[in-house]
């Protein structure tokens, strides 16, 4: 008796293994590849090419300041000099600061609208899992190396693209 009993569970544990559907995505290949993050990232390369070109013009006009502030020096007393060299100082340090608080700004603003994309990304893997009867699907990446080998036909990397692209050209 116990030994059926025995063969009876195994039976329907393998039987209920059996039907489990399981795919697994390329995270890396779909987060590179997702049209939302191509967009985000071209968006902040305008963005970081213009705080560039505005950093560098302000640069190049304290540098022609302090140029002139340098032939002005020439002819001022010794406390005068300080005193014009502590507030060019002081300046040119809010200067810097200002540019380091607006590129830092910048990169906070990447980072939240990347985040978003990865969470959209979660989402629809979810909501695909879910409609399509999936039991799992794995997120696989190069740098943990959670699965070594797939079958190609597990992957769903492209047809989750496909999914997400379409959902956000909505």
């Amino acid at each position: 008796m116990k030994k059926i009993l025995l063969a009876v569970i195994v039976l329907v544990t393998f039987a209920s293994c059996q039907d489990q559907k399981i795919g697994f995505i390329d995270n890396a290949k779909v987060i590179n590849d997702i049209q939302e993050k191509k967009d985000v990232e071209s968006k902040y390369d305008v963005l970081n090419e213009s705080f560039k070109k505005r950093a560098d013009s302000l640069g190049k006009s304290y540098q022609s300041e302090y140029l002139a502030l340098q032939s002005k020096m020439a002819r001022m007393s010794q406390s005068k000099q300080q005193e014009a060299g502590q507030a060019f100082q002081a300046k040119a340090q809010q200067f810097q600061q200002m540019m380091q608080a607006e590129q830092q700004q910048l990169q906070t603003a990447y980072q939240a609208d990347i985040d978003s994309v990865i969470s959209k990304m979660k989402v629809t893997v979810k909501d695909f899992g879910k409609t399509n009867g999936y039991k799992f699907i794995i997120g696989a990446n190069e740098s943990t190396a959670n699965i070594l080998y797939g079958d190609e036909t597990l992957d769903l990397s492209d047809v989750i693209i496909k999914e997400i692209d379409a959902n956000y050209k909505k």
